[in-house]
């Protein structure tokens, strides 16, 4: 079985891309869903998460997400403690579900592959590619925060052209291009190679 990342910045439209492959019967992981899941009920994490920011982040046993927040997104050192401590477990709890599935590839979608050297896990890695402006545009539509938290968000990711450049494939999500074709050539190319991988 083939183990596919999906990642892209920011507004670039990952999760789209994530539902075309999920439409053709693809399982997919969503690293991010996966974390605010772990966060309530991986107790060694809950822990980890109290110990560094104190017992008021859990309430009645349930993440205080805005409090939190409100605690790493104006402190970069704070944010990389929690990403220290969230990140491992994520990557742990995407290989069990990996090695459950039975189809012939499986994705894991997640903004940050790199940056948490999760590709060590994968085989191969599909950057979704969309100009600054046009993910801007979607965050601000999607999210309704300010252009100032958006683009403090893009600057603590790893640079797009860095990104792309890291990646296996690249899906062009720029209103230019259709996404739907693009998605069913790589489908294709993953299910043959994850045969060829068999014999």
């Amino acid at each position: 079985m083939l183990r596919i990342g999906i990642t892209g910045g920011i507004g670039s439209g990952k999760s789209t891309i994530a539902k075309v492959f999920s439409a053709m019967g693809i399982p997919v992981y969503n690293a991010d869903d996966a974390a605010k899941r772990l966060m309530n009920t991986d107790e060694g994490l809950k822990d980890s998460i109290q110990r560094q920011f104190g017992t008021e982040t859990y309430k009645n046993g349930i993440l205080d997400r805005k409090y939190l927040a409100g605690i790493v997104f104006n402190d970069a050192y704070k944010l990389d403690l929690l990403n220290t401590l969230v990140h491992p477990v994520t990557i742990r709890d995407a290989n069990e579900w990996m090695r459950n599935q039975q189809s012939p590839y499986v994705v894991k979608e997640a903004a940050l592959i790199f940056e948490t050297s999760a590709q060590e896990g994968l085989d191969l890695i599909i950057g979704v590619f969309a100009p600054k402006h046009l993910r801007l545009q979607r965050t601000l539509q999607r999210d309704k925060v300010s252009k100032i938290e958006i683009e403090k968000r893009m600057n603590r990711q790893l640079d797009e052209n860095i990104k792309m450049k890291l990646c296996d494939f690249i899906i062009y999500n720029d209103e230019q291009q259709l996404v739907v074709p693009q998605v069913l050539a790589l489908h294709h190319r993953f299910i043959k190679t994850s045969f060829r991988k068999k014999e």
